[in-house]
């Protein structure tokens, strides 16, 4: 009787199918790793205006219905000039989910045509090739370009951008996006709880310095408990709302290291221990917190329980007791005076404060008349129509110089506190701030990995301010562990000199989980596919 042998053939068969199909999947989930399937964008000859184009324009609009309305006008309006180019909306509350989505979309190359975004964040979809188009030769273009011959509408020409925040769109000496909106950093200042605690606000600028000490002189309380400035059981005299860009300028003011061009860091030094450790006294008492701590500072400000309140010029119309835009019940409002400085600074001689505010960037695609229809569409948002009606809103400055020097938004600004709307005096202060100081703004390298360190910045103010709160000793041992662990959760540790970030695929960095998948599935592919020829050889021999 012969022996019945085991046959491996009814099991090789399917797990190899099995195999390949997940092979098959995992390569699409890796495909995001940085996109091959675009060819590099080259500017047309000409735009076919009896060709139909259906464009997608993903904007942030902070959930203000004059903002939502304003992108809905500037669609209608520019379809007039375009009627083949139908642009569609998808409207987004925070900059982070349009980040996360474009990222999504790269690996199936379905991103939007037009986007609202931060250089910050363009330097990580530059890793895929050929995502986002370079803007040189569009802007420069006789036809399309900036006053281009075959613009229909008034849009500014390349002059009448503002250099400097043109300059903050540049990236490794290419111009990848163009401004749309500009803000910076406000202190926001309840003088009456300054003057009653005996001091006077200065002309140009406030000191850390000086906002320490009116802080901690503020923290007195009476035999009821209750603070004696305000009455009240609450008070957090100085509330920041941004972390990030707190340190980034102080660091910047201090002439401290932050980063390189090329994506060194360099933050993790001795001038950011000392800083830090000056906050945390601070935070200890109680004098200082933070937005993600505490809330949001325009709140506590409205309330009369916050004496400096920093937030965005773009913030302006939410600070104040007379503000249009309010998170708190009217019978919690305190009147006050309310005075507008420039960010804190550590010599008001030699002033430095960030700049910030979207940017609009363009992505590629397969019909590069897709491409300057949305070019198209991104140059009508610079129009003065629609530069001044944004910047009306809130206390954000048009990126061009057409816009700023135009009769209707020099009459807007001259119009300051005549009403608690459109020309409410705390927004109209805010905006002239930046306008005044725009030669002192500054942005921070750009490059793949510089969106974690902003993070980064951010979360060693929160940790010091935390830890101090729950009792734990902040010393050179604390800082030393708080560097490494920030290193290590934001993987800055793996960033470093020559990170340039700008879609070269020696700087995409560690393999991600599912690349590794990928390989591994690989390996054991090809490892049963030799035990299977194995297998059939041996059989075939069985049979001579």
């Amino acid at each position: 009787m012969r022996k019945r042998s085991l046959s491996l053939k009814p099991i090789l068969k399917p797990l190899l199918i099995i195999v390949l199909l997940v092979l098959f999947f995992i390569s699409l989930l890796t495909s995001c790793h940085g996109s091959r399937g675009l060819e590099e964008f080259n500017v047309p000859d000409d735009f076919d205006v009896n060709k139909n184009y259906e464009i997608t324009f993903w904007a942030k609009n902070d959930t203000n219905k004059n903002q939502t309305a304003i992108y809905e006008k500037a669609v209608r309006d520019f379809r007039e000039y375009y009627p083949n180019i139908d642009v569609k909306i998808r409207f987004y509350t925070d900059y982070g989910k349009i980040y996360n989505d474009v990222i999504t979309n790269i690996a199936t190359n379905t991103t939007p045509n037009v986007c609202i975004t931060y250089p910050d964040h363009i330097a990580t979809y530059m890793t895929g090739q050929n995502v986002v188009v370079p803007l040189d030769d569009l802007i420069s273009s006789e036809t399309f370009g900036l006053g281009g011959s075959q613009v229909k509408f008034d849009g500014p020409n390349r002059d009448e951008m503002v250099n400097k925040f043109m300059e903050e769109c540049n990236l490794g000496g290419t111009q990848y996006a163009i401004p749309y909106m500009r803000s910076t950093e406000i202190c926001y200042v309840n003088r009456n709880m300054v003057e009653e605690l005996g001091y006077k606000l200065p002309e140009k600028a406030l000191t850390w310095d000086f906002i320490f000490e009116v802080s901690e002189a503020a923290m007195k309380k009476d035999g009821d408990g209750n603070f004696v400035i305000n009455g009240q059981k609450v008070l957090i005299p100085f509330i920041y709302k941004s972390t990030d860009n707190m340190m980034i300028q102080m660091v910047k003011q201090k002439g401290s290291g932050y980063s390189t061009e090329s994506g060194e860091i360099l933050i993790f030094n001795d001038t950011t221990k000392d800083l830090l450790m000056e906050l945390s006294k601070h935070g200890k008492t109680g004098a200082f917190s933070t937005f993600k701590i505490s809330s949001y500072p325009g709140n506590f400000l409205n309330a009369g329980q916050c004496i400096f309140a920093v937030d965005s010029s773009a913030g302006a119309t939410w600070m104040g007791a007379h503000a249009p835009m309010q998170d708190i019940h009217e019978s919690k409002i305190v009147q006050f005076d309310l005075a507008v400085y420039p960010v804190p600074q550590f010599d008001v001689d030699n002033m430095s404060m960030i700049s910030q505010g979207p940017s609009i960037c363009v992505f590629n695609k397969k019909d590069p008349g897709e491409v300057v229809a949305s070019w198209l569409f991104t140059q009508f948002l610079l129009t003065n129509d629609v530069q001044i009606a944004y910047a009306k809103t809130e206390g954000y400055v048009p990126v061009t110089e057409k816009a700023q020097d135009s009769s209707e938004y020099q009459d807007y600004l001259s119009k300051e506190g005549t009403d608690n709307k459109e020309h409410y005096d705390v927004k109209i202060k805010a905006t002239r701030i930046l306008i005044d100081n725009t030669d002192k703004t500054f942005v921070t390298p750009v490059f793949n990995g510089s969106t974690s360190l902003r993070d980064a910045s951010g979360q060693m103010i929160e940790n010091v301010t935390k830890s101090v709160r729950r009792g734990e000793t902040v010393d050179d041992a604390y800082m030393d562990k708080m560097f490494n662990d920030v290193r290590t959760l934001y993987r800055l540790d793996q960033l470093g000199e020559g990170n340039s970030g700008l879609g070269s695929d020696k700087d995409l960095g560690p393999l991600p989980g599912t690349a590794k998948a990928l390989i591994m599935g690989i390996g054991i592919a090809w490892v049963l596919i030799l035990i299977y020829w194995l297998y059939d050889k041996s059989k075939q021999k069985s049979k001579y």
